[in-house]
């Protein structure tokens, strides 16, 4: 028995890795955030699984589902929206099931970030502008950010930033970021990257507030900030540049 910690992928049902699908149609438990994973991905399960939303569960109640089905010797998907390691609250289950001695696997899956900027056509790490992504949130009602991690010392690194779990902060993201990538620092906003009813909303730091209030967004959102959002103007990055040479593509004579 073994409990499969799925990644279920932003919200597109053909974004799931053949690996997931395959583990969700051949599990006779299936255990999934409702609120985010589509539908269309828990029907893959077989007629006679036994499935269930656990968006209505605290984490006992879904600790003691597994236990039921290790006693029964049943494997679990357990499916969660994106890419289990980001925002997954997976690491408290598996320090469960640790120390229940339950199995488990992980695979991994599509992230709304990824999602968003396939969408839009967008590299987010370009030469001379920006060759790293940081991945955040900011503290609403969730968990404290740890310290070091607020948008004032991230925002001195000039990075992509991709910010989760914060539209509803968008107002200290904007005061926080402006002194470090300026009031025309592009910025995009994903909303349910992915999804039939997805939206992009483009602008910069000093009117995306205006546009995301006017467009009624409230939850299920990135925020996308950098300088490389919508940027034409970089170098060619050296991969394919003509005079560079490496084991695969030698000097010619």
């Amino acid at each position: 028995m073994t409990v499969h910690f799925i990644g279920a992928g932003p919200g597109a049902a053909d974004l799931i890795t053949v690996r997931g699908l395959n583990l969700i149609r051949s599990a006779p438990i299936v255990l999934y955030a409702g609120s985010l994973v589509p539908e269309a991905i828990v029907a893959e399960a077989a007629t006679d699984a036994r499935v269930m939303d656990t968006a209505p569960m605290h984490l006992d109640e879904i600790i003691d589902e597994i236990k039921a089905a290790h006693e029964a010797g049943q494997d679990v998907a357990r499916v969660h929206s994106g890419d289990p390691s980001l925002y997954g609250a997976t690491a408290e289950q598996m320090r469960r099931l640790d120390a229940l001695g339950i199995p488990y696997d992980v695979t991994p899956g599509v992230s709304a970030y990824a999602a968003a900027s396939a969408a839009l056509n967008q590299e987010l790490t370009l030469p001379d502008v920006s060759q790293t992504v940081i991945l955040t949130r900011t503290s609403v009602r969730s968990s404290d950010m740890p310290e070091g991690e607020d948008l004032d010392t991230l925002g001195r690194t000039g990075a992509t930033l991709a910010i989760h779990l914060s539209i509803n902060n968008l107002a200290k993201v904007v005061r926080e970021l402006s002194p470090h990538y300026g009031a025309d620092c592009p910025v995009i906003i994903a909303y349910r990257a992915s999804w039939p009813d997805e939206m992009y909303i483009r602008g910069t730091l000093a009117d995306i507030r205006d546009k995301v209030k006017k467009a009624g967004i409230t939850r299920t959102a990135l925020i996308m900030v950098g300088h490389v959002l919508g940027q034409s103007s970089f170098d060619d990055s050296r991969l394919y540049a003509a005079d560079h040479h490496h084991v695969l593509r030698p000097r010619s004579a």
